[in-house]
C-alpha cells in the first residue's frame, strides 16, 4: 500500500506548531505564559507560530484584561481540531505502512 505524503498537513510540520496543537487538544484553552513555559519558547517564537496557526483558522486568540493586566489565551477551533486529527491519522497510517 502506498502512503500519500499530501495527507500530512504542512501547517503541523514544524515541531512548535505540533506542540501548540497537541497542548490545545488536551486543554480547552491556555494562556500565553503557560504555553510559553510548557513548550520552552521565547515570546517571539510562540507569537509567530500562533499567528501562522491563526491564519490557517486552526487557533482562536482571545485578548482580554484581567484587572489591569492583559491576558492572551488560545484555543483550538473546530476546524483546527479536525485538521489536527486528520494529520494524526495520516501519521498513524504512515507508521503502520513502514
Amino acid at each position: 500500500m502506498n502512503f500519500k505524503i499530501h495527507n500530512l498537513n504542512k501547517a503541523f510540520d514544524n515541531r512548535v506548531r505540533l506542540g501548540i496543537m497537541s497542548a490545545l487538544m488536551v486543554n480547552d484553552s491556555m494562556d500565553f505564559n503557560t504555553m510559553k513555559d510548557l513548550l520552552d519558547l521565547t515570546d517571539g517564537n510562540l507569537a509567530s507560530h500562533i499567528t501562522a496557526l491563526e491564519k490557517e483558522g486552526y487557533v482562536h486568540v482571545k485578548k482580554e484584561f484581567v484587572g489591569k493586566k492583559p491576558l492572551t489565551s488560545y484555543s483550538a477551533t473546530k476546524i483546527g481540531v479536525k485538521a489536527f486529527n486528520e494529520h494524526l491519522d495520516a501519521l498513524e497510517k504512515l507508521l503502520k505502512n513502514r
